[in-house]
């Protein structure tokens, strides 16, 4: 985090006392090159050192700090090594201390100095001793100890780098003119309200805490400034969208939503509703639409979309929606044409990787041209042959699979397109407000009417047959059901083999007389989408399956899911696999097959078992494996926080996001802010 651009704080820290070449160049492998760097170079733990022990009440395997004088230095060389050996007296008895092959500090320790001592409690030949501790010496005049008789800071090091001679230069940096490498940026207002120390006094504290009291209030200075200082970026990106880019209108007139309900065959949520009114609002303005629009699988955020799609075409613009894969695209595209077909002037084209060439060029043409009034497809849709005539709209679903750039290239044009994107995966705010604070959130958590719970059991392996008597049970009453094991990267060829193998078996023995199915990554795409299509369709009851069906299957009539091996699945997406059934007005069970060894693993098919929500899913996810492997795996766009964590400190996020906005709503360009204007 650089403070300031002030030349005195960006000042190299090679020029600070104590820090030689070799010393410099240790720290810049920490990521210190500047005095700024160093200050923001905090203490990965502290040790209390600060309550004395006697030497009369010591125990073995004890922390103990002493304080006595030395009584007697000797140094005593040993066959290997030389051993120097210090003795410690204090008004309960006398104690020794002992340092291997240091035989300089032999001239450090002089008789009848005060001595403050740190370290574990060890015994030797029937004694009492301190290897290698930690030590302080002290005169008259030294009433402030660095390295022990306080709460101890433990910093972060690399190999050649050490606690004391850091700490040494850490003390200096911050007892001496800290103010001129660090500039207060925070308004006072902001400060008085939430009772935050100044930034020069949080530092000092952090590193060297007078008390455990005091270290709190400077940690949580200092953790509102991290998520303060994201959120700045992120509304301020968000800010001058809204001032630099011009989009289009498109209005919502009194009968829109009312047509376009006439055609459907059920009635939308009040959630649905909600939004809806939320999108309008956006989109009828000449301001660019940021908006992510989260829900879980089955809540009707394409039935969102798609009313936004037929208005963006209603009023005369183009609109495009994207989906990570083709299966998922192809399911868009027969959605939408159900959706639409009250209204036969509205033409939907669909484009991927597999179209024909022929095709494909008049899609093209039609697109260039405006004939095309919705087109639906996968990255294929973000070549530079395709060309819009008049893009008013992007909608994007499983957002987080295309990238920023990949996203740009459709809204990089003059006025610029409004964007909805989409997320199966539900977002606790916190994270919403780390990962997407660039974007305004609207949320469907109903699912619709005459939608029946997941009934979710957790079953040991050994009493899987019972299961499979139930599938059988199940299908043999119309139904269909998914059987799916994980693959693991690091172990797909035993993984598909396993999936093989139940398939063979199954076929061959109880499942016999019904019609099954097996898709797997490794299988060539042509064959995998005929499966699923054959499943989709009714011709196979059973689908033994790998992961690839998290997304891209909407089958009503499947009721039952099986999943082998249910603890090596994450939480949320135990959640989105589970979301493939339950999709119809039948009742759908989920069994979790599963011999979970860890308290984690227990803990998620706990979790699983006890409620169908995908919000308190998301929320558990988060606390059990942290925000960076919330979805599954280590997500890039979550900022590195040194001291702030986004699941214990929720609460200073909101309030310095909530700070943040009302700087911007009165001085957008923060010209009356000059110091956070520099950051």
């Amino acid at each position: 985090m650089k403070i300031s651009s002030d030349t005195e704080t960006q000042k190299s820290v090679r020029y600070l006392k104590g820090i030689g070449p070799r010393k410099f160049e240790l720290l810049q492998k920490l990521g210190v090159q500047t005095i700024a760097d160093l200050c923001y170079l905090f203490p990965r733990r502290y040790e209390d050192r600060s309550h004395f022990h006697e030497i009369s009440e010591l125990k073995i395997g004890s922390f103990a700090t002493l304080r006595g004088k030395i009584a007697s230095v000797k140094l005593k060389p040993l066959k290997k090594v030389q051993l120097l050996e210090v003795w410690l007296q204090d008004e309960s008895g006398v104690l020794p201390a002992i340092w291997f092959n240091q035989p300089y500090l032999k001239n450090i320790f002089q008789v009848g100095s005060q001595l403050i001592l740190s370290g574990k409690v060890d015994r030797y030949q029937n004694r009492f001793q301190l290897v290698s501790p930690e030590y302080e010496i002290l005169d008259s005049s030294d009433d402030d100890p660095i390295h022990t008789g306080r709460i101890t800071p433990i910093y972060p090091l690399t190999e050649g780098l050490y606690q004391r001679s850091i700490r040494v230069v850490m003390k200096d940096l911050v007892q001496h003119d800290l103010e001129s490498h660090i500039k207060e940026y925070l308004p006072q207002d902001i400060s008085k309200r939430h009772q935050l120390l100044n930034l020069t006094d949080a530092i000092r504290e952090v590193h060297f805490p007078s008390s455990y009291e005091t270290l709190e209030k400077a940690r949580t200075r200092l953790i509102f400034d991290e998520f303060f200082l994201l959120e700045l970026k992120l509304l301020k990106k968000l800010y001058e969208l809204r001032t630099k880019h011009k989009s289009v209108s498109i209005p919502q007139e009194s009968d829109s939503l009312k047509n376009f309900k006439s055609n459907l065959r059920f009635h939308l949520t009040e959630d649905q509703e909600k939004v809806i009114q939320e999108i309008a609002k956006d989109v009828n303005l000449e301001i660019p639409m940021n908006r992510l629009l989260q829900g879980e699988v089955g809540s009707g955020k394409t039935i969102v979309a798609a009313y936004f799609l037929h208005l963006a075409a209603e009023r005369g613009f183009q609109a495009a929606l994207l989906a990570p894969t083709e299966v998922l695209s192809e399911q868009h595209e027969a959605t939408l044409k159900q959706l639409l077909r009250g209204f036969p002037k509205i033409r939907i084209e669909l484009l991927t990787a597999s179209v024909a060439r022929e095709k494909r060029d008049q899609i093209l043409g039609r697109l260039s041209t405006g004939g095309v009034q919705i087109l639906i497809g996968t990255h294929a849709v973000l070549q530079e042959t395709v060309n819009f005539k008049k893009l008013g709209l992007v909608v994007i679903d499983e957002q987080h699979k295309f990238g920023v750039r990949q996203r740009g290239k459709l809204l990089a044009r003059n006025p610029r397109p409004h964007l909805l994107v989409m997320s199966a995966t539900p977002i606790p705010r916190t994270l919403g407000l780390t990962l997407y604070g660039d974007l305004d959130i609207s949320t469907i958590r109903q699912l619709p009417k005459g939608r029946k719970p997941i009934h979710t059991e957790f079953v040991p392996s050994k009493d899987k047959q019972k299961i499979i008597l139930k599938i059988k049970e199940r299908v043999e009453r119309g139904e269909q059901a998914y059987i799916l094991f994980p693959i693991i990267e690091e172990t797909e060829k035993l993984d598909v083999q396993a999936a093989k193998q139940e398939f063979e078996r199954l076929k061959n023995g109880v499942f016999k007389l019904i019609p099954m199915g097996l898709i797997h990554g490794r299988l060539e795409k042509a064959e995998r989408d005929h499966v699923m299509h054959d499943f989709q369709n009714g011709k196979l009851k059973i689908l033994i399956a790998t992961s690839v069906i998290e997304v891209g299957i909407d089958n009503p009539n499947a009721t039952v899911m099986v999943i082998e091996n249910a603890d090596r699945f994450g939480l949320s997406q135990l959640h989105q696999i589970r979301g493939r059934i339950g999709r119809g007005s039948a009742e759908s069970f989920c069994y979790l097959i599963a011999n979970p060894k860890t308290d984690e693993a227990k803990k998620r098919l706990e979790i699983m078992t006890q409620t169908t929500d995908g919000f308190v899913i998301a929320e558990e996810d988060l606390k059990l494996r942290g925000p960076g492997e919330f979805f599954g795996l280590r997500q890039s766009g979550i900022p590195p926080f040194r001291l702030a964590d986004i699941v214990r400190d929720g609460e200073i996020l909101v309030q310095a996001r909530e700070d943040v906005k009302k700087i911007l709503e009165i001085d957008p360009l923060l010209s009356r802010h000059e110091n956070l204007r520099n950051l």
